[in-house]
């Protein structure tokens, strides 16, 4: 039952999340930076898709720079993959093209 209660805590918390960075209430970089509990488990697709126009395609050439497999969860990055790709999501919010896109991790 405990199992399911977390769960089930993880999901809402998650949605409501997603909400959030949906609605622009909460940055996809600081997400990625900072990796709250409930987002340890979540994939790096599930954070990008999440944000408004973002779908799988887009996370996809997204990704492909940077090395990073779209199904890798949030959690297990790496302290510099997860600075790299925190840096990318903020250069794309910002619009500025980065030219660290090419760096291979």
């Amino acid at each position: 039952m405990r199992a399911l209660e977390r769960a089930n805590s993880v999901r809402l918390a998650r949605a409501e999340l997603k909400r959030a960075i949906a609605r622009g209430d909460r940055d996809a970089a600081e997400v990625v930076r900072d990796c709250p509990w409930e987002t340890e488990s979540m994939t790096i697709a599930e954070l990008l898709t999440s944000q408004r126009r973002w779908g799988r395609t887009r996370a996809r050439k997204f990704l492909m720079p940077l090395s990073l497999n779209e199904n890798k969860q949030l959690g297990t990055l790496t302290s510099r993959q997860r600075r790299l790709l925190s840096t990318e999501l903020a250069s794309r919010a910002r619009g500025v093209s980065s030219p660290s896109a090419t760096v291979v991790v």
